[in-house]
């Protein structure tokens, strides 16, 4: 039992190291929405590579970093509300992304596996390619920490300070879809930064610092990979979606601890 699923709880940790302290800065920026149209936006980065015959993983990785610059561009002009863009490029993309995948005549591709993962198929590659991932979002992480603390608590404050507002706003954006671009094979696109925000949720009730909230909101999240693990393999049920169920289960239950006064 252990042989077959070390590969898919490895894979499991590897993105939830990331998605706690990544998906905390979404919930303090309030940018859930944004993550869901990256995802949405991965559908047709699936299709380009398989329609130009390219990497995979590559091409979900430079789909989604196109689209964060496309919205961090058109959001910093302030043609219409940030809302309603997001709102625009998710819809489009995935009806660009269905539309590309019904001219593939000669690939069959498992829509279901991507749109709501597959943990459990994953390989000693798939594993390399996450913690390249993890690797890279966690030291821009460490290098930047601070002043995307410092722009996310008060902008205005952070500029003043020196920081690059702009800059930091794009790294996030840039972050976040170099996440879901490593996670959308494993976990899927639909509920992919569902393991970003609600592990992050569920540490904010839990903390009293930033750092502490990341971290716990990591811990969650492995904890949430390992029952939902579990929970595939004795029940059979679908691996990435239990994953969900056990961290929406675990939001729910500290909702019942008291708050401090």
């Amino acid at each position: 039992m252990i042989e077959f699923l070390l590969p898919a709880i490895l894979a499991g940790l590897g993105i939830t190291m990331i998605a706690g302290p990544l998906g905390s800065f979404v919930v303090w920026r309030k940018m859930a929405y944004f993550g869901d149209t990256l995802a949405h936006a991965s559908l047709m980065g699936l299709a380009l590579g398989f329609l130009l015959d390219i990497n995979i993983y590559l091409a979900l990785v430079v789909c989604c970093l196109a689209l964060a610059i496309i919205l961090a561009t058109l959001q910093r002009q302030q043609l219409v509300a940030t809302d309603t863009l997001l709102g625009i490029l998710a819809h489009s993309s995935l009806s660009l992304g269905l539309i590309a995948v019904s001219f593939l005549d000669n690939v069959r591709v498992d829509l279901m596996g991507y749109l709501f993962g597959d943990l459990l198929a994953v390989n000693t590659q798939d594993v390399l390619f996450i913690y390249v991932g993890v690797a890279l979002v966690l030291l821009l992480l460490l290098v930047f920490w601070r002043p995307l603390l410092s722009s996310t608590v008060n902008e205005e404050l952070a500029a003043i300070e020196g920081v690059n507002i702009s800059l930091m706003r794009l790294l996030i954006m840039l972050m976040i879809g170099l996440v879901i671009a490593v996670g959308m094979k494993f976990v899927g696109a639909l509920i992919i930064t569902s393991l970003m925000i609600i592990p992050a949720a569920t540490a904010r009730r839990l903390a009293n610092s930033p750092e502490k909230m990341a971290i716990i909101a990591s811990v969650i999240g492995a904890i949430c990979v390992c029952s939902g693990l579990a929970l595939s393999w004795f029940y059979d049920t679908p691996a990435g979606p239990s994953v969900v169920v056990s961290a929406s289960f675990l939001f729910l239950l500290v909702q019942l601890k008291p708050q401090n006064r």
